[in-house]
This record gives structure tokens, C-alpha cells and sequence, in this order.
């Protein structure tokens, strides 16, 4: 792949967005790869969770501008680039850490959003910058802003465009974690290790349920945690961790 770099270790599968010269900016042919990234993550029984970076000084600086002036127009890019990302991250059932070790702004902030657990080292950055040339978010920023820290503080930094600090993301609930950028690294990924350990159907499911508890009604949730309590309880993870418990030992999850 030209523009991403991706790689499987211990069952997590390293997706890096390697555009460092433009700050990772997206152009459609790297969105390609990313989704082609993706599906191997969803279809590969040997990765069981994933992790997403950038190279270089930042996350990812959104779209690449020169494309969007010369190339497709805004409409095309959006459909064929960000839609089918942010769709797969949300579907592929596994964990998906995002450690944000620059600047995320525009469609790379909402990208590091959409995603289950998100780290950033201190010296990252969030910022919807959208409305400095006259857009309005995209890559679902309208849908999960608001739900994370809620709809003023949404508004306000989208409208206003504001930097806001990995401290400060961390402070109002945008991210789960913010790490000191020497040791970040080591502890996104350290992250991403335990969650491939896991018992990953079971988190898989939970992704589900999360997924539809934004717009279902309690009733309807309520009936889905039963069903899908009933098929983690089937799962070889499942008796793996009775098992364990019983006997006393430390249990040996695969995913299954």
C-alpha cells in the first residue's frame, strides 16, 4: 500500500496513516486502502482487536484540500471516502483503539471519535474545523459529538472551530484517556494487546449493543440484551472464563 501501513502482531491489527508530509490528509486513494484495511480487520479470525495511528507529527488533517479543488467534488468524496469508513469502524465487531499522537482535525477529529476507546498523547489536538472554510462536519461528527459531551459544548466547537487540548478533551469526556507522548505509544498499544486477550465475542457484542442504544427504546434494548446475552453465553469464551474462575487460573480467551 502507497499511503497506509499496516501490519498484525499479538492479534491486533496496526493500521498507520502514512501521508506525514500533508499530516495524513485523506485523498480517496488512501481512503481505498484504509477500507481495504478495514475489511481484512473484520474478516481475519486472527485480529481480534485494532489500533489506528498516524505517522509522522499528527493524527490526520481531514480531507486533503488540493483534491478537494481539483478533483471529485465535495458530495463524491464524502460518500465514496468518509460515509464507508466511519459505517465499517461502527460495524466491524471488534475492538478498535484510536491513538490520536498529533493533530486530529475535521474529518480525521471525527474519525478518532467514531472509534470504541480513544488515546491521545499530550501533544494531540481535536479540532472541528469545518466552519474556518465554510463546511459543516461530516464523517459523523454531528451524530457522536454531541452524544460524548453534549449538544452546547458540540455546537459551540463546532461552530467556533476552537482547538481544544488532549487535557481538555480528556476533561470533558471526548476521549478516554490522554497519556504523556513518551510513553504513549506504548500504552495505546498496550491497550489494543489486553483488549485482543479478551474474550472478543463478548466485546463484540457489546459494540453491538452500544451501536443500537442510540436509538433504541429501552424496551427494545432491554430485549436485545437478552438476546445477546444468550449467544455470549454459547460462546467457547464464555465457559473458557467459568472454567477459569473454577479452577483458579488465569483464562486463555480466543475470540470464539
Amino acid at each position: 500500500m502507497e499511503h497506509i501501513i499496516f501490519s498484525i502482531e499479538n492479534n491486533v491489527a496496526k493500521i498507520t496513516l502514512n501521508r506525514p508530509k500533508v499530516f495524513n490528509s485523506f485523498t480517496m486513494p488512501m481512503a481505498t486502502e484504509m477500507l481495504e484495511c478495514l475489511e481484512q480487520c473484520a474478516n481475519n479470525g486472527a485480529i481480534r482487536a485494532v489500533y489506528i495511528t498516524g505517522a509522522g507529527k499528527a493524527f490526520c488533517a481531514g480531507q486533503d484540500l488540493e483534491e478537494a479543488v481539483s478533483g471529485p467534488n465535495i458530495r463524491d468524496i464524502v460518500k465514496h471516502t468518509y460515509d464507508p469508513i466511519i459505517k465499517k469502524i461502527r460495524a466491524i465487531e471488534k475492538p478498535i483503539v484510536c491513538a490520536v499522537n498529533g493533530v486530529a482535525a475535521g474529518a480525521g477529529a471525527n474519525i478518532a471519535l467514531a472509534c470504541d476507546i480513544t488515546i491521545a498523547s499530550a501533544n494531540a489536538s481535536f479540532i472541528q474545523a469545518f466552519s474556518k472554510i465554510g463546511l459543516i462536519p461530516d464523517s459523523a461528527g454531528t451524530f457522536f459529538l454531541p452524544r460524548i459531551i453534549g449538544m452546547q459544548k458540540a455546537t459551540a466547537l463546532m461552530m467556533l472551530g476552537s482547538k481544544v487540548s488532549a487535557e481538555d478533551a480528556e476533561r470533558m469526556g471526548m476521549i478516554y484517556q490522554v497519556v504523556d507522548h513518551e510513553s504513549f505509544e506504548e500504552t495505546a498499544m498496550k491497550i489494543a494487546t489486553k483488549l485482543a486477550n479478551m474474550p472478543t465475542v463478548g466485546l463484540g457484542l457489546t459494540k453491538r449493543l452500544l451501536n443500537h442504544s442510540f436509538t433504541n427504546s429501552l424496551d427494545q434494548q432491554l430485549a436485545m440484551e437478552e438476546e445477546l446475552q444468550y449467544v455470549a453465553a454459547e460462546s467457547a469464551d464464555h465457559k473458557e472464563g467459568i472454567n477459569a474462575f473454577l479452577e483458579k487460573r488465569k483464562p486463555v480467551f480466543k475470540g470464539k
